[in-house]
């Protein structure tokens, strides 16, 4: 197992240098933030997040993420251009020695939350969902007002984006994806750069808008789609285990023993409801999720991957990008690192 952290270049207020600090850090997961999707990532912006960890001791072998355009997963005829980018994007990263592309096929919206800053009883902050509140909002009235979308969308323009997914059920996404995969799955071949998709988060339709990476079923065909072991999974523990259906160290059990789980995102969250929940501290205690056994099905299943943790609260007077600070995320990677130590040394008793 690797231990990564998730860095958001020379803007981020947590240094590379902190990072470095954090006991059993190997590398960051990182990305070139200032080029829109579907365009060409110079090979000196990539470079330089390279040269930037590597003068702190930490590796770039994951990125997080190279965005898939729209049209692509609507499958419109000007796709093959901008899968034409994302290709050419993974041979200038595997020429760089990034072995992982975490991604996601979600439309319009990326990750979901009703509230960024909620105040927990011990005076910390987290991100929470109220399935309640997010239908409340109407966002072809420019009602929105939800963290983890493009804001970058006017009122219209995203009026029109959901008109164009109008006719987009789930099958059809699911072709798209497929158009996709097997469009790039050779390129990572040949430079030996594995896909690995993120679920949808949270893992139900929004807005009359397909999901379609959400549980064991889907995995299933997601993983049928092309079968090539390039073609795998970010399994993300809090996205899918924000549905209380989904067994997560089952599906971490089955999927990585098949060498498909290429990166794992390791978070707790507590269930408060059907679809409302709360991002909690990493530990078992604190959550619906058991990380212990989360951590021993990767470790029974040989698992010798990138795991970094996830959507920390903020602890400590910390300011900065919610779910992103330094110590919440640093307690969450040392605890991770004690359970793998943990299991290690039991095995071998």
């Amino acid at each position: 197992m690797k231990m990564t952290f998730r860095w958001y270049g020379k803007s981020d207020p947590v240094p590379l240098e902190y990072i470095s600090q954090i006991p059993m850090m190997d590398g960051i997961v990182s990305a070139v933030y200032d080029v829109a999707p579907g365009k060409v990532w110079s090979v000196e912006s990539i470079t330089a997040i390279k040269k930037a960890a590597e003068r702190h001791s930490l590796s770039f072998e994951v990125v997080e993420s190279v965005p898939v355009h729209e049209d692509i997963k609507l499958g419109k005829p000007s796709r093959d251009g901008y899968i034409e980018a994302y290709r050419e994007n993974i041979r200038r990263l595997g020429k760089a020695g990034v072995k992982v592309i975490c991604y996601n096929f979600m439309p319009v919206f990326d990750w979901l939350r009703s509230e960024l800053e909620y105040k927990n009883p011990d005076g910390s902050s987290s991100l929470i969902y109220r399935q309640e509140q997010v239908l409340a909002m109407n966002p072809k009235s420019g009602s929105l007002s939800l963290p983890g979308w493009d804001a970058s969308y006017t009122k219209e323009g995203l009026s029109t984006l959901l008109d164009e997914y109008s006719d987009i059920d789930s099958e059809a996404l699911f072709s798209n994806l497929k158009y996709f995969l097997d469009a790039v799955i050779p390129i990572c071949i040949e430079y030996d750069v594995k896909m690995a998709i993120h679920p949808d988060d949270p893992p139900w339709d929004i807005f009359g808008l397909p999901r379609i990476i959400t549980d064991e079923k889907n995995l299933d065909r997601f993983l049928s789609l092309n079968n090539s072991p390039f073609n795998g999974l970010t399994l993300c523990t809090g996205s899918l285990g924000s549905s209380p259906h989904n067994d997560i160290p089952k599906l971490l059990r089955k999927y990585s023993s098949m060498g498909r789980v290429h990166f794992v995102h390791a978070r707790n969250i507590k269930h408060i409801g059907e679809n409302d929940f709360n991002e909690t501290a990493h530990p078992s205690g604190y959550g619906s999720l058991d990380m212990y056994e989360i951590m021993k099905a990767l470790y029974d299943t040989g698992f010798d991957g990138y795991v970094r943790p996830d959507h920390g609260r903020m602890i400590w007077g910390e300011h900065g990008k919610p779910g992103y600070g330094l110590y919440d995320l640093a307690l969450g990677a040392v605890y991770l690192s004690g359970l793998w130590e943990a299991i290690q040394k039991s095995h071998k008793k």
